[in-house]
């Protein structure tokens, strides 16, 4: 729903409270033979564009940045499959207060990357193509020992429920062998089950 509708539901919505017995005036009686009055503007539609994207990012974000105390950051707004916008915030490096570039400057993404994997997981469960209660081992091409008889799920996986025991070594991998090379690394390095799946986060 574009900002404009919400607005004007919000302002038709508040019309029609104080409605009636209000305490809101009401409109004079127009005199007999009284020129017309001229017919009111509707309310114009405007499509946000990167000027306004970049009028509120760049009003929010350093402040943001001041209040969490963090260095610098990046933000880049896609729309219909395009850049609408990237902006850099911030330093790159503090010491030598060289400024974030959005074009150059690298941020590790951590868990922020769930939610682009969970959106194409769920447009594979649309498609048929992944049933998120089936054991996992059949969309793998190595394999997780069951627990207690029960296989690990996509919907375990989603929820971090699958039961895996904690373990931070190696979370950020440094060894050039592994570099960009998740499977790999999981097929020689993978965690324990400690618990049942969809028991304990």
């Amino acid at each position: 729903m574009r900002l404009t509708a919400i607005l004007t539901a919000a302002l038709g919505a508040a019309l029609l409270l104080a409605g009636p017995g209000s305490s809101q005036p009401t409109a004079a009686t127009p005199a007999k033979n009284a020129p017309a009055a001229p017919p009111v503007p509707g309310p114009t539609t405007h499509t946000l564009d990167a000027t306004d994207v970049n009028a509120w990012l760049d009003g929010f974000v350093p402040y943001a940045l001041k209040q969490g105390d963090i260095a610098g950051g990046v933000v880049v707004v896609v729309k219909d499959g395009q850049v609408l916008t990237e902006r850099g915030y911030g330093f790159a490096d503090v010491a030598a207060e060289k400024p974030v570039d959005p074009k150059v400057t690298l941020f590790r993404p951590g868990s922020i990357s769930k939610l682009f994997t969970w959106t194409a997981v769920m447009q594979q469960v649309e498609a048929g193509k992944i049933n998120l209660d089936a054991d996992i081992n059949q969309y793998l091409d190595f394999k997780i020992p069951a627990r207690n008889g029960q296989p690990i799920t996509m919907r375990n996986l989603m929820s971090h429920t699958p039961g895996f025991e904690e373990d931070i070594k190696g979370l950020i991998i440094s060894n050039p062998k592994y570099f960009m090379k998740l499977g790999p690394y999981l097929k020689d390095w993978t965690p324990h089950r400690i618990y049942p799946a969809g028991e304990q986060s």
